[in-house]
């Protein structure tokens, strides 16, 4: 038992974030599964649409987003970038530091990503991870077990569909204590999330990085895995994405009706792609709001007369 206690502690200590500051959880405290490496160091990008992304991620972690009034809803927040990189500062930390300033316990993970030269189903092994300590240790973390969320961009939102469809499913071999507690998410919103593996939407650099796993198109079509266990979700997608259709949305809500699960979906007239909190001069900038008086619906968060 004291072993136990041990190896939890150790994993969740505060140690430097190469790419953000603050505190932060490291997902593994020996060897990590799969296989694979970087070709280099953890490096942020500089320009362009890579601005803010974060590549080459060799310690797998969690930067944590404290507020100043935690509510004790929790949320696992996953940038996207076609598993090649992160969009951490344009999308996970902003949507991070405005879910906290609502009074929700945020966590931005960084996962190892297959284009880096990572095993392909790291991004997998990574998030089940984080789910897991998150629920493992919500006591510690001063949240509620029963409503911790996961919010996941492009990638990190087929990353969010998986673990909210296969989070029971075993990606890599149990390490520890921690590995014995379910890594499905008590909700999961998915922002022009990438769903699919399949014809006539696998068209997606998200859909290359995945082909080397067995069976891929059908493991990693998130809407082929909907059934009576799979938690609510929110989608939310522009009807002008370039990158990833809206079909894959669309997808995802058709098996959660289908399966008689709850689903909201806002489907944007103009927004394109990595609209991140919202395109400005486009609806798209309505989403964050509609996702937090869905969480208030549902009674993950409390209700609030002043929200602006």
């Amino acid at each position: 038992m004291m072993r136990w206690l041990a190896a939890m502690l150790l994993l969740i200590v505060a140690v430097p974030a190469a790419a953000q500051g603050g505190e932060v959880i490291n997902l593994w405290s020996g060897a990590m599964p799969g296989g694979g490496k970087p070709p280099g160091p953890e490096k942020v990008g500089s320009g362009g649409s890579a601005t803010g992304s974060v590549s080459n991620v060799t310690v797998p972690r969690m930067v944590v987003v404290r507020p100043k009034n935690p509510n004790g809803a929790a949320v696992l927040v996953i940038g996207g970038g076609g598993y090649f990189r992160i969009q951490i500062g344009s999308a996970a930390m902003p949507a991070a530091q405005w879910l906290a300033e609502r009074g929700v316990t945020t966590f931005v993970l960084y996962y190892r990503l297959p284009g880096d030269g990572w095993n392909a189903d790291a991004p997998f092994q990574d998030g089940a991870r984080a789910m897991r300590m998150l629920r493992a240790n919500a006591a510690k973390l001063g949240i509620d077990p029963k409503r911790i969320g996961v919010l996941g961009f492009s990638a990190g939102g087929h990353l969010a569909g998986a673990l909210a469809t296969r989070g029971a499913d075993s990606f890599y071999p149990a390490a520890d204590a921690v590995d014995q507690v379910s890594a499905v998410p008590d909700f999961a919103a998915l922002i022009y999330p990438v769903v699919s593996m399949r014809a006539p939407i696998d068209t997606t650099r998200t859909f290359r990085q995945l082909k080397g796993l067995p069976d891929f198109r059908d493991a990693f079509s998130i809407e082929a895995h909907v059934s009576a266990a799979t938690p609510p979700i929110f989608l939310a997608h522009a009807a002008d994405d370039p990158i990833a259709a809206p079909e894959h949305s669309l997808r995802l809500h058709a098996a959660m009706l289908a399966a008689r699960r709850p689903v909201e979906l806002h489907l944007f007239e103009k927004g394109g792609h990595s609209f991140g909190l919202g395109k400005r001069g486009t609806d798209t900038t309505a989403w964050p709001r509609l996702f937090l008086a869905w969480m208030r619906g549902h009674g993950w968060v409390p209700p609030r007369t002043d929200e602006n």
